[in-house]
C-alpha cells in the first residue's frame, strides 16, 4: 500500500530522520515528526496518519506506550512500536495497547517494510469489519422484528430491543443462558411447552418455522401471540456456528383477522337475508298470481253457474274449473316436493335396474298427442344394446317429465324436441348421458338464474306461458339425489339440458 501517511514518533533527531528517509523510499508520506508523547498525540489529532511508528523511551513525562494507548483510545489509528528494549515489564504494559508491530532496534529495512504493509492491510479489514458490524447492529435495532441469536450451546448472544421487549429480558441479563428460558413458547390452545426452534436448527441445519398457534411466554408472564422462523448460522466454510430467531407479535394481525372474519360472517347474513327476502317476495307474488288467479276464476265461474240453466255452458266452466283446480294442486305439490327435497337424504331413493329402450319410450308416451297439437316434432335417439341404469324409476320420470313440459312449453310451433342417450364406459363408475334439446334459446344473462326457486324467465308472459319457477329446482334436487348433474347451455338458437347419471350401486 503505498501513498499512506506514517507519523513517526522518536526523540533522536537523527534517528527519526533516518527512518523519515527510507520510508519516503517505500513510498510513504512522513508529513510530521514528533519527539514527545504530547506531541505524538496533538500530531496525530492534526494530521490523522494511516500509522505510527513510535518508540517507547520518549523525553518527557508521558512515554511511547501511554502516548499509543491515548492515540489509538481516540484516533483508532494503529500503532507499531519500534525500540531498543524488550524486557518483560515493557512487552507486558506494551501488549496492552493491543499493537500491531513490536520491532526491536536495529531492524532490517524489508522487516520495517513488510511489518508496515501487514498492519495497513490488517487495520484496513478491521475497520471494515467494524463498520459492517455497526451497520448490522444498527439494522437489527431498527426493524420491527425480534432478534435472539445464539451459539452452537444454544446459549443467547445477541437481542435487539425488540426481542427484549417482547420476552421482558435485557440483552446483558439473557446472554450466556439458554435460548429456551429466555424465549418460552407454548400451543396457544393446550399450552403445552413448545421446544425452542433454535433446537431444531442446530439439529438439522434447516430453516425451521413454528405451528401457527403459538404465543411467547414473556418473562412477566404475559402471553403475545407469535409468528417466527430460525435459520442457522454458518461460517464461509457452510459450517454451522450457531442460529438466530427472527419473531414478532401478531396479536394486531389476528385481531385484524377476527375482526374480518366477523365482516364476512355479517356480509354474509346479510346476503342470506337479502336472499330470503327476495324468496318471501317472489313467494307472495306466486301466490298473488298463481295461486290467488285459479281461486278468482273458480269463484267467477261458480257465479256465473249459479245463475245458469244452460248445460252446455255449465258442462264447459266445470271443465275449467277442474283445470284450475288441477293447476292449483300441481303448485302446491310442487311446493311441498320442493320442501320435502330440501329436507330430505339419500335414503328415500328406491333403486332398480331401468331398460332404457324400454322404459323411455313409455315415459316419453304422454307427450306425443301434445307434440302434435303444436305442430312440433320429437326426435329420439337410443343406441342399441344400452345395459340396464340403476337408478330410482320414480324420481328419474319425474326430473325427465319436468324437461320435456319445459321443451314442449317453450319450443315455437314448428319447432323440434330432440332426445340423445349414450352410455359411456370409460368412466369410473360408468356414466349415463340424457341430453334434451329444444329449438329456443335462452338469454345468456338468464343461464345463471335458471335452477333458481321461482324464477321465471322474463319472456315467459309474452309466449303466454305460466309456470311458477319450481320445476326447474325441483329437478336440480332430484338430480343430486341420484347423486347426478344437470347441466345447461344455450346458443345458436338451441337449448339443452344434460343429466348426466351414474349408477346406485351402493345403495
Amino acid at each position: 500500500m503505498t501513498k499512506a501517511k506514517i507519523l513517526v514518533v522518536e526523540d533522536e533527531a537523527i534517528v527519526a530522520k533516518d527512518l523519515q528517509y527510507r520510508l519516503k523510499k517505500f513510498g510513504y508520506t512522513v508529513p510530521e515528526i514528533a519527539s514527545s508523547g504530547e506531541e505524538a498525540i496533538n500530531k496525530a489529532v492534526e494530521i490523522s496518519p494511516d500509522l505510527v511508528l513510535m518508540d517507547i523511551r520518549l523525553k518527557g513525562k508521558m512515554d511511547g506506550i501511554e502516548a499509543a494507548q491515548e492515540i489509538y483510545k481516540r484516533l483508532d489509528i494503529p500503532v507499531i512500536y519500534l525500540t531498543a528494549y524488550a524486557d518483560d515489564n515493557t512487552l507486558e504494559r506494551a501488549k496492552i495497547t493491543e499493537p500491531f508491530g513490536y520491532l526491536l532496534k536495529p531492524f532490517k529495512e524489508k522487516e520495517l517494510q513488510t511489518n508496515i504493509e501487514i498492519t495497513l492491510i490488517k487495520h484496513g479489514l478491521e475497520k471494515q469489519l467494524k463498520s459492517n458490524k455497526k451497520w448490522l447492529d444498527a439494522l437489527l435495532k431498527s426493524i420491527s422484528d425480534g432478534v435472539i441469536a445464539s451459539d452452537l450451546q444454544e446459549l443467547v448472544t445477541f437481542m435487539n430491543p425488540v426481542a427484549e421487549n417482547l420476552t421482558g429480558w435485557k440483552q446483558e441479563e439473557a446472554c450466556g443462558r439458554n435460548s429456551s428460558e429466555v424465549f418460552n413458547i407454548a400451543d396457544a390452545v393446550t399450552h403445552n411447552s413448545i421446544e425452542s426452534p433454535i433446537i431444531k436448527v442446530l439439529q438439522d441445519g434447516i430453516v425451521f418455522k413454528l405451528p401457527a398457534e403459538t404465543i411467547l411466554i414473556a418473562k412477566d408472564g404475559v402471553e403475545i401471540p407469535i409468528d417466527d422462523s430460525a435459520a442457522p448460522i454458518k461460517d464461509d466454510k457452510d459450517k454451522i456456528t450457531g442460529a438466530v430467531l427472527v419473531f414478532r407479535d401478531i396479536t394486531e394481525q389476528k385481531v385484524a383477522i377476527e375482526a374480518r372474519k366477523k365482516q364476512i360472517e355479517q356480509e354474509q347474513l346479510v346476503a342470506q337475508l337479502e336472499e330470503i327476502n327476495q324468496l318471501k317476495n317472489d313467494f307472495l307474488n306466486l301466490v298473488s298470481h298463481e295461486l290467488r288467479s285459479p281461486l278468482s276464476n273458480i269463484k267467477v265461474m261458480i257465479q256465473i253457474l249459479q245463475g245458469s240453466t244452460d248445460i252446455e255452458e255449465t258442462q264447459h266452466y266445470l271443465e275449467v274449473m277442474d283445470a284450475e283446480c288441477d293447476r292449483e294442486l300441481e303448485l302446491i305439490n310442487d311446493l311441498l316436493d320442493l320442501q320435502r327435497l330440501e329436507n330430505s337424504s339419500y335414503s328415500t331413493i328406491a333403486p332398480d335396474a331401468l331398460l332404457l329402450q324400454q322404459w323411455l319410450p313409455w315415459v316419453i308416451e304422454p307427450f306425443q298427442i301434445r307434440i302434435q297439437e303444436h305442430q312440433q316434432t320429437l326426435q329420439i335417439n337410443l343406441p342399441s344394446n344400452l345395459p340396464p341404469l340403476v337408478s330410482d324409476s320414480t324420481n328419474l320420470e319425474r326430473i325427465l317429465v319436468e324437461l320435456l313440459n319445459n321443451a314442449c312449453k317453450y319450443t315455437p310451433a314448428g319447432g323440434e324436441i330432440i332426445l340423445n342417450l349414450r352410455h359411456v364406459s370409460l368412466e369410473t363408475p360408468p356414466q349415463t348421458i340424457i341430453a334434451i334439446s329444444n329449438s329456443a334459446e335462452i338469454p345468456a344473462t338468464q343461464l345463471p338464474r335458471i335452477f333458481e326457486k321461482f324464477y321465471r324467465l322474463p319472456n315467459a308472459d309474452i309466449w303466454n306461458q305460466g309456470g311458477s319457477g319450481l320445476g326447474l329446482p325441483i329437478v336440480q334436487k332430484l338430480v343430486e339425489q341420484l347423486q347426478g348433474n344437470i347441466q345447461v347451455e344455450s346458443s345458436n338458437g338451441w337449448t339443452t339440458f344434460t343429466l348426466i347419471l351414474n349408477d346406485l350401486l351402493g345403495f
